[in-house]
This record gives structure tokens, sequence and C-alpha cells, in this order.
């Protein structure tokens, strides 16, 4: 009977637990838990955080505050992260294809080798960022501020840069194919070998730029001003320069 009225006890123990499961939320949080895929978490204070490889992907993380975390590898693909303060993180190699990053505050955020895949960056506070060899094809990155970023080799075929301010960005090398950057400064920008074959560049400023060994074969340039920029070894093979202002003042007919 002792014996059977211990089991007993132990299984009433037993049901305030069963079927109870973790709160990933509440978890990450109390920096008890990385992953939390889906999780729900606007405006979230998520200051110096470490969520290195964390799981993420389809997170809600609007308007969160994640300044100087450390996200390296983390899975952010597909979350949305609209109007958040990503200020100095560290998203070395962090997947954010897809997710959403309007008007986030990115400044000297590291997203070297992250990918951004047709991500939306419209609006996005990027100055000083480090996009070293990061993937933004298809990127929406339409009204961004990207001054001073170190953007070298980064992968930039058909992305959208419109009324961007890339002014002394450094695009060494980058991969501009088909991009949209009407109307963007480009003022001072170092883009030495870039390829921007076919890329849009109408109305874009790009006064004391260095394109030294650039591919422009094909691109639009009407209206656009090169003025005192360097054009050494530079590739115009059919690209349009109606109206453009070329490097020593005239403009071209």
């Amino acid at each position: 009977m002792r014996g059977l009225w211990v089991l007993a006890l132990g299984l009433l123990l037993a049901l305030p637990t069963a079927g109870w499961a973790a709160d990933p939320s509440a978890d990450l949080l109390a920096g008890h838990e990385k992953d939390c895929p889906k999780c729900n978490l606007p405006g979230a204070n998520l200051k110096r955080f470490d969520l290195q490889a964390a799981n993420l992907a389809g997170a809600n993380l609007a308007r969160a505050i994640l300044h100087g975390g450390k996200l390296a590898g983390a899975n952010l693909a597909g979350a949305n992260l609209t109007g958040a303060n990503l200020n100095k993180t560290d998203l070395k190699r962090a997947n954010l294809a897809g997710a959403r990053l309007g008007e986030a505050m990115l400044y000297e955020a590291d997203l070297s080798e992250a990918d951004l895949t047709r991500a939306d960056l419209a609006g996005a506070m990027m100055g000083s960022s480090h996009l070293t060899f990061a993937k933004l094809y298809d990127a929406n990155i339409a009204d961004a501020d990207l001054a001073d970023a170190q953007m070298h080799g980064a992968q930039l075929k058909d992305a959208d840069l419109s009324r961007s301010d890339l002014g002394q960005t450094t695009l060494r090398r980058a991969k501009l194919l088909g991009a949209h950057l009407e109307a963007t400064s480009l003022l001072r920008a170092d883009l030495r070998g870039a390829d921007l074959k076919g890329a849009d560049l109408h109305n874009a400023d790009l006064m004391h730029a260095d394109l030294t060994g650039a591919d422009l074969s094909g691109a639009d340039l009407k209206g656009a001003r090169l003025l005192l920029a360097k054009l050494t070894d530079a590739k115009l093979d059919g690209a349009d320069l109606s109206g453009t202002i070329m490097p020593d003042g005239t403009t071209h007919e």
C-alpha cells in the first residue's frame, strides 16, 4: 500500500508540469536560450546580447535594441528588423536574406560576408558600416546612408541604391552589374576595378570618384557628374553619356 501511495503522489506531482512548454522568447530575454525562430519581440532590449550563431529566422524584432550585440553567423533570414538599433553590432557572416531592415540603424555595424540577398534596407542608416564581400543581390537600399562604408568586393548585382549617400564609400572591385544608382551620391567614392556594366547612374554625382579600371560598359550616365573623377583605364563602351559632365568640366553631347 505504501508503495502505491508513493506512486500516486509522484503522479500527482508530475501533473502540473505535464504538457508544459518553455517560452523561447522569455528564455532569450533572460539570456538562457539563443534560438528563437519566429519569436515575437518587437522593441525588445537585447543590447550587447551574445547571440552568435543563433536561429532567429522569421523573428519579429522591429524597433528592437541590439546595439553592440554579437550576432556573427546568426540566422535572421526573413526577420523583421524594421527600425531596429543595430549600431556597432557584429553581424559577420549572418544570414539576413529577405530580412526587413527599413530605416534600421547600422552605424559601424560589421556585416562582412553577410547574406543580404533581397533584403529591404530602404532608408537604413549605415554610415561607416562594414559590408566587405557581403551579398546584396536584388537588395533594396534606396534612400540609405552608406557614407564612409567599407564595401570592398560587395555583391550588388541588380541592387537598388537610388538616391542613397555613398560619399567616400569604398567599393573597390564591387559587383554592381545592372544596379540602380539613379541620383545617388558617390562623391569621392573608391570604385577602382568595380563592375558597373549596365548600371543605371543617370543624374548620379561621381565628383572626385576614383573609377580607375572600372567597367562602365553599357551604363546609363545621362546627366551624371564626373567632374574631377579619375577614369584611367575605365571601360565606357556603349555607355550613354548624354549630358554628362566630364572630368574636365565639359558637358558631353
